[in-house]
């Protein structure tokens, strides 16, 4: 079923005729402070830019942002640009793709139309999808470490009525704010975006409190309740501060209204940071020393979210590296530090362990064996291990007994083995977690294997 095209009028969503019909790159000035990804005071200004139409331009959403920030000590320089019923399709060819090849932005706010990503699926799959990725990837080609930002809308007062008919859920307020949601929880998570939830802001508002009016006559643009709950979500997601301290309130709002609607964005936002915000690079990364060669060290990255990776060992080597896997061989014995950056976006995150080299460790023959030829025809389970360890033993091996020793060649339990027994349980008790050595003994044979015991 192929949606009718939205039909605008004077006063339908998503228009403001001011002379063209377009109000083009308004710009005010904002400043905020980066470090590490997150804001803190005496850092640099950053550069926002709203991409948009007029669900952005009515009641000034960037200059209320800025009186927001200001009010909490912070500041930011932003552009915009919000042409009536501009959709995503639209910008990708309009100043909106000028504005973001300037390059230089923090973050980049992208609002499509106000119905279509409600749309049905095959519609939004062709109409919304592919221009909301190019936008998406335009911003990281030009600003790399930009953060682009999907601005969640929410459903018209009583759904959109001239569209029910063709997609029935568009009949009312939950269905097309549910599709709304949806749609665009789809497009920050695929295209690798954070998401403004101004629609749940909203949603939040209209349950616990209907008496605040969040839009115009019209049912659909924003009251100015309505911008000032968006205004103080996307504070929120710049600055990761908590909103119920904001002291800015516009003059029209009584103080109980404005308080409610910091409330609302203090649980739907802040309370869930990690739920809006595009995912971030988590360092970490396991070792073991090579079973060939005791000197050298197998490193595994199990970073989550990371496109690159720095490999940082004190024995001087540094690697840049987009492999998961490293291996580095030491030149001298002890504990090695290593540490791992994790990077994304210009976002990182560094995790730090010790390994120790101990170089050969080929034990001492236990008391009795005169001299051993290694031997593979046991098998060990589980490892690593708790503690217990069960051995199977090959018919005819001839093997007498078990050792374990530690990896200094230091003996900690012998038992018995008898030519008939097919397995043998084994513990490594009342030892510190590490790496023993387990040997299986026969007359004039030893095997070695490494065991792990946590």
């Amino acid at each position: 079923m192929i949606m009718k095209r939205p039909t605008f009028k004077p006063q339908a969503p998503d228009i403001i005729l001011t002379g063209d019909g377009r109000r083009i790159a308004k710009t005010c000035l904002l400043l905020f402070f980066l470090f590490a990804s997150t804001f803190c005071h005496a850092q640099t200004a950053a550069n926002v830019l709203f991409v948009g139409n007029s669900y952005t331009e009515v009641n000034d959403l960037p200059g209320m942002v800025t009186q927001i920030a200001r009010s909490m000590g912070d500041e930011l320089a932003c552009q915009s640009n919000t042409p009536g019923g501009c959709t995503f399709s639209q910008h990708c060819s309009n100043h909106s793709m000028e504005l973001i090849r300037q390059g230089g932005w923090h973050f980049v706010v992208l609002q499509e139309q106000s119905q279509y990503p409600s749309f049905p699926q095959q519609q939004v799959e062709s109409e919304v999808f592919p221009y909301a990725q190019r936008l998406v990837d335009s911003v990281y080609r030009h600003s790399p470490c930009a953060e682009p930002v999907f601005y969640m809308t929410w459903g018209r007062k009583n759904g959109d009525q001239g569209n029910a008919p063709y997609f029935p859920v568009l009949g009312t307020y939950e269905g097309m704010d549910s599709m709304l949601c949806e749609r665009y929880t789809y497009m920050a998570e695929a295209y690798d975006a954070s998401l403004c939830p101004v629609g749940r802001v909203w949603r939040y508002l209209r349950t616990r409190h209907p008496t605040i009016e969040l839009y115009q006559s019209d049912g659909s643009h924003p009251s100015v309740a309505g911008t000032y709950a968006a205004a103080c979500a996307f504070y929120t997601l710049f600055f990761h501060r908590n909103p119920t301290g904001i002291p800015f309130e516009p003059s029209q709002m009584a103080p109980d209204v404005a308080s409610a609607i910091r409330h609302a964005v203090d649980s739907v936002v802040y309370q869930q940071l990690d739920s809006w915000r595009r995912p971030q690079p988590v360092a970490a990364f396991e070792s073991h020393i090579d079973d060939t060669d005791p000197m050298t060290v197998v490193l595994a990255s199990t970073s989550a979210h990371a496109d690159s990776l720095v490999w940082i060992i004190d024995d001087g080597e540094a690697l840049g590296t987009t492999d998961t896997t490293l291996t580095h061989t030491f030149a001298d014995t002890g504990s090695h530090t290593i540490t791992l950056i994790a990077s994304r976006h210009c976002m990182a995150d560094t995790t730090t362990a010790s390994v120790h080299i101990v170089g050969d460790t080929t034990p001492p023959l236990p008391i009795g064996i005169a001299s051993a030829v290694s031997i593979n025809d046991f098998a060990v389970s589980p490892n690593p291990t708790d503690g217990m360890v069960i051995l199977t033993i090959p018919p005819n091996c001839e093997m007498q007994r078990v050792v374990a020793t530690d990896m200094a060649g230091r003996q900690i339990k012998s038992v018995p083995v008898t030519s008939t027994d097919i397995k043998v349980v084994f513990w490594i008790d009342n030892c510190a977690s590490g790496v023993y050595l387990l040997h299986a003994v026969a007359a004039t044979r030893i095997a070695t294997r490494k065991i792990v015991v946590r």
